[in-house]
């Protein structure tokens, strides 16, 4: 599925490799990072893509704006000032560059456990007031302590916790992603969340925001937790309850706390940012010119992989996208997407909804099932009138709709008995 990209507007600053990328594949770019709102509603209109960072907020009157939008892409990891929900529902790409900024967020983590570790901003404040005060400024040693990591650990260097160990660090942690062997592979003992609380010494976070890691550190989590455990956020603001942080921190049951992003930015609690104990940047993670490069190219590579009819790693609203994009593939999608037709032109109309059942056998369509429902489910919805259904849009119109397409597979068929 090939996307016709002619012309992308740019509306947060980025690198320059961007823009020169998309212009050698005859892309035409216009790069304006002025808007106020209405402008921006003005503006879109006619083009085929929008490429942002953290600054522009998609939302769904953007993207309602955006008659022609086939694309959205943000120059950096997550999605969180895109309206992903709309962008699907008007069967708009969202995509993001995963691992252009992983290295320098990891950096920044280690960076804040250091700090923590030997109280560096306020001994070096102290300094600078004029003061020769060596006691106060007890610090302690990161060798045998337990670093607890929630998340991925993607980059290739293995993260955080593959530096940190080699301060001597012992790293454990809890990820539903990677497999407990691939986490061994870096150092990390994989458990689960409860385990992790009462051994850690220091918990860093790398997940996105959603609704399984909201206030994932809150109040419960801080309370199973050894006395003088140290907190680290560079991910996403939300992911620790501040009030429940801040609230540990008075107490002393939270010995300090690392923080680069927050609930609001610029932030209000202002009380958390001011705690002596509290170490914070302004969303620093992705500030290095190296990530700010890397982020401009892979997404600027990812538009021209998408108009080439290849897919990227930055999918985030179309998981079966990629399989749409390998050719021995494209003759099922469209059987099935036939098929769909066909079931809907048959039952009709039903006011209680469609349900269908596809089955697939044999072992080259063992592992296509998610994909062929979806081909399935747009062919019905085809039928329905839903001229724009596809496979970005395609199972949410269906939930709408009350068509609903499950899958079984076989791997012998019952003709082979004939």
């Amino acid at each position: 599925m090939a996307l016709t990209i002619k012309k992308v507007l740019i509306s947060d600053a980025v690198d320059a490799s961007c823009v020169k990328i998309l212009e050698n594949n005859g892309v035409q770019v216009t790069l304006k990072t002025d808007f106020t709102k209405p402008e921006l509603l003005q503006a879109i209109e006619g083009y085929d893509a929008l490429i942002v960072r953290s600054a522009t907020k998609v939302t769904s009157d953007v993207i309602k704006a955006g008659q022609a939008l086939k694309v959205i892409g943000r120059a950096g990891t997550g999605v969180d000032n895109i309206d992903c929900d709309a962008a699907t529902r008007q069967g708009i790409l969202v995509i993001n560059a995963p691992g252009g900024n992983t290295l320098s967020a990891a950096e920044l983590t280690c960076a804040m456990i250091v700090t923590l570790s030997r109280e560096i901003p306020a001994a070096t404040m102290s300094l600078k007031a004029g003061k020769w005060d060596r006691k106060t400024f007890m610090g302690n040693e990161l060798y045998g302590k337990t670093l607890a990591t929630r998340g991925p650990r993607k980059n290739r260097q293995g993260g955080c916790p593959s530096a940190m160990q080699s301060f001597g660090m012992k790293t454990i942690g809890f990820d539903p992603i990677v497999p407990k062997e691939v986490s061994r592979e870096f150092g990390v003992e994989s458990m689960s969340l409860d385990e992790i609380w009462p051994l850690a010494d220091y918990i860093t976070v790398h997940t996105p925001l959603i609704p399984q890691t909201k206030d994932l550190i809150g109040k419960a989590s801080l309370q199973k937790c050894k006395k003088g455990v140290k907190i680290i956020n560079v991910a996403r603001g939300g992911i620790v309850n501040e009030d429940d942080l801040l609230a540990a921190l008075e107490s002393g049951h939270c010995s300090g706390a690392g923080l680069d992003v927050f609930l609001e930015e610029p932030p209000k609690n202002t009380q958390l940012i001011a705690h002596p104990k509290v170490v914070c940047t302004p969303h620093l993670g992705a500030n290095t010119k190296e990530a700010q490069l890397r982020v401009a190219q892979e997404i600027a590579e990812q538009f021209v992989a998408l108009s080439q009819g290849k897919s990227g790693p930055g999918v985030a609203n179309a998981p079966s996208l990629s399989q749409t994009q390998v050719p021995e593939n494209k003759p099922w999608a469209d059987l099935c997407i036939a098929l769909g037709k066909v079931a809907g032109a048959i039952v009709g109309s039903l006011s209680s909804g469609l349900q269908l059942e596809l089955v697939t056998y044999g072992n080259e369509l063992e592992k296509k099932g998610q994909f062929l429902s979806s081909a399935a489910r747009i062919g019905v919805l085809r039928h329905l009138g839903h001229s724009q259904a596809n496979f970005i849009n395609g199972t949410v119109l269906a939930s709408d709709a009350g068509v609903k397409v499950s899958h079984k597979h076989s791997q012998g068929s019952p003709l082979w008995d004939y």
